[in-house]
């Protein structure tokens, strides 16, 4: 009865901070958000069509799958098709394709490639396959990662030596860096990542804040969490304001998680690491400590992988970048579709394409491409 009473509030909420929204007096303002759950709740509640015509709502680089790099990829797949090597990975990365082949296709060919819910399902099936390598595909940002660490360490206690990680782990704050720094992008406003944000804190943000003097508010995932985010960081442009506020209180904090923080620092360092439309962006990914770096299985089988190919045509580097929406790559729900996808962002379950996709595919509300005159 309580859960019932407090969806009817909610919906009776919105209507008001939409009516807010349409009342008060706003520039042109271009607000990203940088979660793939927020990318795919705005798609499904039609949160961007209840926008006043001032406000645009764009998607940045939220999605884990989304970028991680082809040459990634590529190596995952390199992994795939050793003998005797199990491979283990979230679901989101089966279709996704490197330069000449996915672990789908790889699969079918033969590859012992197994989706798991969670990396101690991958350590598992590492202790009942003593004879076999077992690699997990470590995609994630912060959320995840404590996770795979925690999993690095059981494996040392219990001496699971035949269980090592392909890391592909990317920390947040850099990346956003990578995003306010690009003269290309205009963002006047940043909702930023709730599950992340538990992890990191409020605090991470506030350098940002400093520097580039654009607003931040942590949101949490639900219709009225986000509205209620888009409302305060349009309260902070007409007050004048930069500062990271928390609209998500009963889940983030200033501070973050300092023990799941801590497992992550005991088995990983900070380094280079390349995203999908951005690069290399430096001290923006994860690296094995020399300590565990037997349980890297890059370093372990010598997995380089040197050149690879982007798809053809596909603008996901561009989408990540909240350069241009979904429906502006030519691909879009032709040739690439979740059927046949050609890029990540329509693959994974958190992508843009994906979400515009199964729910927003007509809404080209924010500048197709971003010309000059709106940067």
């Amino acid at each position: 009865m309580k859960e019932r009473q407090a969806s009817l509030a909610n919906h009776q909420l919105i209507p008001q901070l939409t009516a807010y929204l349409q009342q008060i007096d706003l520039p042109p303002l271009r607000f990203m958000e940088v979660c793939g759950t927020h990318t795919m709740a705005i798609a499904r509640y039609g949160l961007r069509q209840l926008m006043p015509p001032a406000i645009t709502l764009t998607s940045g680089p939220g999605c884990p799958v989304c970028v991680t790099a082809t040459a990634d990829i590529d190596t995952f797949i390199a992994a795939s098709q050793r003998p005797k090597t199990i491979i283990t990975t979230f679901g989101d990365l089966i279709k996704v394709r490197g330069s000449k082949s996915s672990l789908q296709e790889e699969m079918g060919r033969g590859g012992d490639i197994r989706i798991v819910y969670s990396v101690l399902d991958a350590l598992d099936i590492a202790r009942k396959n003593p004879n076999h390598e077992v690699i997990f595909l470590g995609v994630g940002f912060e959320t995840t990662t404590p996770t795979v660490a925690a999993a690095v360490l059981t494996a040392a206690q219990n001496k699971i030596n035949n269980f090592s990680v392909i890391t592909s782990h990317k920390v947040m704050p850099p990346a956003l860096e990578a995003l306010f720094k690009d003269p290309a992008i205009k963002i006047d406003g940043l909702i930023c990542p709730g599950h992340v944000s538990v992890i990191i804190g409020a605090d991470a943000y506030l350098p940002l804040v400093k520097k580039y003097r654009i607003p931040c508010v942590i949101a949490g995932f639900e219709p009225l969490d986000i509205m209620q985010g888009v409302v305060l960081l349009a309260k902070q442009i007409v007050d004048k304001k930069s500062e990271v506020e928390i609209a998500y209180q009963r889940a983030v904090n200033r501070t973050g998680n300092n023990q799941a923080r801590s497992i992550m620092a005991t088995v990983f360092t900070e380094g280079a690491a390349v995203w999908r439309g951005f690069g290399e962006i430096a001290a923006s990914g994860l690296h094995f400590r020399e300590e565990y770096r037997h349980f890297d299985a890059r370093h372990r089988f010598d997995l380089t992988i040197t050149e690879c190919k982007e798809p053809a045509g596909c603008r996901c580097g561009e989408v990540l970048k909240g350069i241009i929406p979904p429906p502006a790559c030519k691909l879009f729900n032709k040739r690439c579709h979740p059927g046949h996808p050609i890029g990540p962002c329509m693959v994974s379950s958190e992508g843009a394409c994906a979400a515009f996709h199964k729910y927003d595919t007509t809404s080209l509300h924010y500048p197709t491409p971003l010309s000059k005159e709106n940067r």
